[in-house]
């Protein structure tokens, strides 16, 4: 199992966020997916004028994990990151495919503009969640 490294965690949400096109809210947000094999797959927000068309960081970098042939056992935690006092906390969105697509013990570290953290994992976030297994 591969060390997950906070502080180098932290730095690679900075490059992510650094890369927002965020030109309508001016609220950049950096997410980064750990790989076993130790890769940082970035992610940000993307904004559009028709705002329902808006991507989030966290979707993403793990849409991006998935593109680039990972899958929920490959992944080793996601980090979030913006420059907010609390911790920055995934969207109702983002949550249900981080259900879908991650392991349910996987860690999600919340990050706050001065680099402390929160660990959580998506029972945490999204109890009760609907899944694949409710449609069954």
């Amino acid at each position: 199992m591969i060390e997950i490294d906070t502080e180098i965690l932290f730095e690679e949400l900075k490059k992510a966020r650094d890369l927002s096109y965020s030109p309508y809210s001016n609220f950049r947000v950096g997410a980064v997916v750990l790989t076993r094999d130790g890769k940082y797959i970035l992610g940000t927000n993307i904004e559009n004028a028709s705002y329902p068309l808006c991507m989030c960081a966290e979707r993403n970098a793990i849409y991006r994990a998935y593109l680039e042939g990972y899958n929920r056992s490959d992944i080793v935690c996601i980090a979030i990151y913006a420059e907010t006092e609390n911790y920055i906390s995934p969207c109702g969105a983002c949550r249900q495919v981080m259900q879908e697509l991650l392991s349910k013990n996987t860690p999600i570290y919340l990050f706050s503009k001065n680099g402390s953290h929160i660990e959580t994992n998506i029972e945490e976030l999204l109890p009760f969640s609907f899944s694949g297994d409710d449609l069954q």
